[in-house]
């Protein structure tokens, strides 16, 4: 570290700054795998997005009230009168949208790279946990503005939680403070989210930085075959990894930016309890979960529901193939595609379910099950 020698006498003088000196010069210039690519800044994207959420959240608790009475009036005060209250909402709504795309991303990345395979099996583990942190924290923020669209979708995800057996009834108590979503819904929600949440994803994100910087990126090696990477064919953290992150970081912040811009996030009417809105859906990543539901009876489809995620939580443990290269592991990552495809599948039967849409000027009706029935046209006059 280049310090000024007055401030590094004095601190010379305190603290042992040699060995500090160590490890920052070890983690700046430890070499990378040869295959690191812009595929790798996705993790470092997702740490950046949930600083943005850490920073804009606390700004916007200056003006937020978390009452039914004045939650939905707090939240329209930042949009229009607030000092770039808008642009502060923006950066926190889409970032919310872009962290759990960014995470998405970095795991898809993992997976197909076999980077979860010995000895990073608990570093997959972590990130998992980070991953559905992070989907947590956007089920708890949705409720924030008291709107419309927020009460309800609230209201039927919680609603989904009944369905546990022995247990279920008592945890949707406990999530909603009550029987149906009220004012005790939102002081709990809103204590999740600024209070228990980051708490727990900070220590999540802190133990897998530290396992990740520990044992390094994955190569491409055979399991247990892995050598040590040499400076000579490696490509340097600092500066090669760190201007390429560079790179991103400003588009992404373009994008941000833009999305704010083009698509701002509407506020919406305010909650009424007693008015209930047409096509309700919830949030781009439930709806894959939502529409899985809907094919089988409430609490069997809750299991179902449930196989997904257990099995992402496992598989490094399930997979003993000590291949890592994708052209090498043909069953896993055929089995990666697959999933990821029903997962758009789902996706989709659940953003187009339970509407009208017009085709080449045809009519049609998409039930529940995502089948479209033709409408029959009406009578010209």
């Amino acid at each position: 570290m280049n310090l000024p020698p007055r401030i590094r006498t004095w601190l010379a003088e305190r603290l042992d700054i040699g060995v500090a000196e160590k490890f920052a010069d070890g983690q700046l210039h430890k070499p990378l795998p040869a295959e690191t690519g812009f595929w790798h800044t996705f993790g470092s994207l997702s740490l950046f997005l949930f600083l943005n959420q850490v920073v804009t959240g606390i700004l916007l608790m200056i003006y937020y009230r978390p009452t039914t009475n004045t939650a939905f009036e707090s939240v329209r005060f930042i949009m229009t009168k607030a000092h770039f209250g808008w642009l502060i909402r923006g950066l926190h709504a889409w970032g919310a949208t872009l962290m759990i795309l960014c995470v998405l991303i970095h795991m898809m990345r993992t997976f197909f790279m076999g980077a979860y395979k010995k000895p990073r099996e608990l570093t997959w583990v972590f990130g998992v946990f980070i991953f559905g942190c992070t989907v947590t924290f956007g089920f708890t923020g949705y409720l924030l503005p008291w709107n419309q669209l927020s009460y309800w979708a609230t209201t039927v995800g919680t609603e989904i939680t009944g369905a546990i057996p022995l247990v279920g009834q008592y945890l949707k108590v406990l999530l909603r403070g009550g029987e149906g979503v009220t004012g005790e819904t939102l002081a709990r929600f809103y204590v999740l989210h600024v209070v228990v949440l980051p708490w727990v994803l900070t220590m999540l994100i802190v133990t897998h930085l530290f396992l990740m910087r520990v044992q390094g990126l994955a190569t491409f090696e055979r399991v247990g075959e892995e050598k040590p990477i040499d400076k000579s064919h490696g490509i340097p953290f600092f500066p090669h990894h760190v201007l390429k992150e560079g790179v991103v970081f400003c588009a992404l912040i373009g994008l941000l930016v833009t999305l704010i811009l083009l698509w701002p996030i509407e506020l919406g009417e305010k909650a009424d309890p007693f008015v209930t809105p047409e096509g309700i859906k919830p949030e781009w990543y439930f709806l894959p979960t939502y529409q899985l539901l809907k094919y089988f009876p409430k609490t069997l489809g809750l299991f179902v529901s449930l196989i997904p995620q257990l099995l992402l939580l496992l598989w490094a443990f399930l997979d003993r193939s000590p291949e890592r290269h994708p052209k090498k592991r043909p069953i896993a990552v055929s089995i990666g595609i697959a999933a990821l495809l029903l997962a758009i599948v789902f996706g989709l039967l659940g953003h187009f379910s339970e509407r009208d849409i017009t085709f080449r000027g045809r009519h049609y009706h998409i039930d529940i099950y995502g089948v479209p029935h033709r409408l029959s046209e009406q009578p010209k006059h």
